[in-house]
């Protein structure tokens, strides 16, 4: 993995100002060197300059990037950041076309696969990437994003000038790019966030290349591309050929994301999807005589103030221990204290450049910064509850009756604490229903359906593009600005696609929840391990973490200057910041983030005014 910014201009011979355009674009990539450590490299060329961070995984002696690369007289440059899980048989087809390569690494390949594919490049690639290639034979530069935006790559278009890069921040650094939010970007902070509408980038001008996407720039102008998108149809195979077919796919795209060259671990809470994850890569590792390491993740003195509820049943401590000790893993328990919680919710924001998941992105950039220092790639189980249905509203009747996210069907509390005027100005409803609107009119149909199947499709379909997309967005950077490379097997795009045309029937049989993946794990894990219920990402249940966040809150009301007043009501915010147990059981957003992560999130967008010098306009 690594970071990438560059610059696209047609309306010059940008070589002829080399020096200049070589700084911009060092400036720019020098704010992502947590996303690359190890090195770094500028390449400016007649239309286009580009520059690299890299973190080295895969031949780390000679992927030195920007990479360069003559073919029939033609030059074609590319910066990178992503991995190839289909490495092997691109090379190999490749190499019977008469591709020589110099290198072992998947930069070459990919580079080598786009020279004589173009753009259909995309359509043949597994994995997780965006990268950019110029290509002086068709005088242009092609852009592209892997399948669920797994890896970040925003835009800005300025006159004639295009300016990309692997987080907002490289676009920041650039001396055309402001700080600025409009009332899309408003809503987007106080309706969507911290999930965010595809493309959008929150910044007024800033622009994200959507999942399944590339782009084309040319002095003809910009054109964009969707490569891929899910498809309905009928689930022909029997349910016995679906579980063998599940559990072969799965354990492909596992062992496919295992190969790296520096230390590899996996993220294990004791939960189906990362122990089926942990118990393939232990077994694969053990196959070469090594032990797979794992680590688990809860809070300093969560074993006192643990209160289970609906979303959240067990700690998942004894879990992982148990399944570490099934698999034969080395295995590592993190705990993060309340002072650390607190002290990380602005980091985790500058992660991100945007408000986030308050201390749920804290903790998890905690634990990340911890991981790194004996490990640089890890496995983790995200996406397989949006995939397989393993979230309360696949099933809840209340998601079946109301048209709007399901992750968070009331905004009452996000309105409340603006100011009158803020609110009839925003019209959170308005926005919010517009954009549920936009993304469930894309639903891929199947006529086939049944009423109910055809709702749960849009309600797979709303958690894929939304809710899975924030998770992602999450993981990349929290685990990136700590230079570690996180892989998500339950998102190789054959499993995805597979399983979005398995009936419910076959997912819930015997009404338990992800009993497809189950059975498919069967033999891999114990049954009561295959059979917990689910526990979601773990969150401190320390009240003193509350009085902690709810003082910090008191504090910023009483500055003057604060930003967050300008927006919101002193009154409003004030009575959040009262003495009384917080309601845990009903979060704001998702099934994590109730009142704590509510006012952790107040402190977040009133630090990313301060910190980003934001205006609005």
């Amino acid at each position: 993995m690594c970071g990438i910014a560059g610059l696209i201009n047609f309306g010059e011979n940008m070589m002829q100002n080399e020096a200049a355009h070589r700084l911009t674009v060092f400036e720019m990539a020098e704010v992502l060197t947590p996303r690359g450590p190890d090195s770094c490299g500028e390449w400016v060329g007649e239309h286009a300059a580009f520059a690299h961070r890299r973190l080295a995984v895969i031949d780390p002696e000679k992927g030195q990037q920007p990479m360069k690369r003559t073919v029939e007289g033609h030059e074609f440059v590319i910066c990178y950041n992503g991995e190839l899980y289909n490495t092997a048989e691109l090379k190999s087809d490749l190499m019977r076309r008469g591709y020589v390569f110099t290198t072992e690494c998947d930069t070459e390949v990919l580079l080598m696969c786009y020279i004589h594919y173009g753009k259909a490049c995309a359509e043949k690639l597994n994995g997780i990437y965006a990268f950019a290639v110029w290509d002086s034979m068709r005088q242009q530069v092609f852009l592209c994003r892997d399948r669920f935006g797994v890896k970040p790559l925003f835009y800005s278009i300025k006159d004639v000038e295009v300016i990309f890069g692997s987080e907002i921040k490289s676009l920041l650094a650039h001396p055309y790019i402001k700080p600025e939010v409009d009332r899309d970007g408003l809503c987007e902070l106080f309706a969507m966030s911290p999930a965010r509408t595809a493309g959008c980038g929150v910044f007024r001008g800033i622009s994200e290349l959507k999942p399944a996407h590339s782009m084309i720039i040319s002095r003809n102008g910009i054109k964009d591309f969707e490569y891929w998108s899910l498809a309905s149809r009928e689930h022909t195979d029997s349910y016995e050929d679906t579980v063998l077919r599940v559990r072969e796919l799965l354990e492909d795209a596992i062992k496919r994301q295992l190969i790296s060259d520096v230390p590899i671990g996996t993220l294990l809470s004791g939960g189906l999807d990362s122990s089926v994850i942990t118990a393939v890569a232990a077994r694969e590792m053990g196959l070469s005589g090594k032990t797979l390491s794992t680590y688990s993740f809860d809070y300093v003195g969560n074993d006192r103030n643990f209160k289970a509820t609906a979303f959240q049943p067990d700690s998942d401590t004894p879990w992982s221990e148990r399944v570490s000790r099934e698999c034969g893993t080395n295995h590592t328990v993190l705990q993060c204290s309340r002072r650390d919680l607190a002290d990380l919710l602005y980091p985790a924001l500058y992660c991100k450049d945007l408000p986030g998941m308050a201390d749920v992105d804290a903790s998890l950039y905690y634990y990340c910064r911890e991981i790194k220092k004996n490990h640089t790639v890890l496995l983790s189980g995200e996406c397989s509850d949006e995939i397989f249905g393993g979230y309360p509203w696949f099933r809840d009747e209340k998601a079946f009756a109301t048209p709007h996210f399901p992750w968070c069907y009331d905004l009452s509390l996000r309105k409340s604490v603006l100011k009158d005027e803020v609110a009839a100005t925003l019209d959170l409803d308005a926005y919010s229903q517009k954009r549920y609107d936009e993304s469930v009119g894309k639903t891929p149909r199947f006529d086939g359906d049944s009423t109910e199947e055809a709702r749960r499709r849009e309600i797979a379909y709303l958690n894929i593009v939304w809710f899975m997309s924030n998770l992602l967005d999450r993981k990349d950077r929290m685990s990136m600005a700590s230079g570690l490379e996180v892989r998500v097997p339950f998102c190789d795009y054959r499993l995805v696609e597979y399983v979005w045309n398995i009936p419910w029937e076959y997912k819930n049989k015997g009404n338990v929840s992800k009993s497809i993946l189950r059975e498919a794990a069967r033999g891999l894990l114990s049954d009561d391990v295959l059979f917990r219920k689910k526990s979601p990402y773990p969150k401190t249940h320390d009240p003193e973490y509350e009085k902690e966040v709810k003082a910090r809150l008191a504090d910023l009301i009483s500055d003057p200057n604060t930003p967050l007043t300008a927006l919101c009501d002193k009154r409003a915010l004030t009575a959040l910041t009262k003495d009384g147990a917080s309601d845990y059981g009903k979060p704001f957003f998702g099934q994590l983030m109730a009142m704590p992560q509510f006012i952790g999130y107040l402190l977040q967008i009133d630090e990313w005014f301060r910190h980003y010098k934001v205006r609005i306009v």
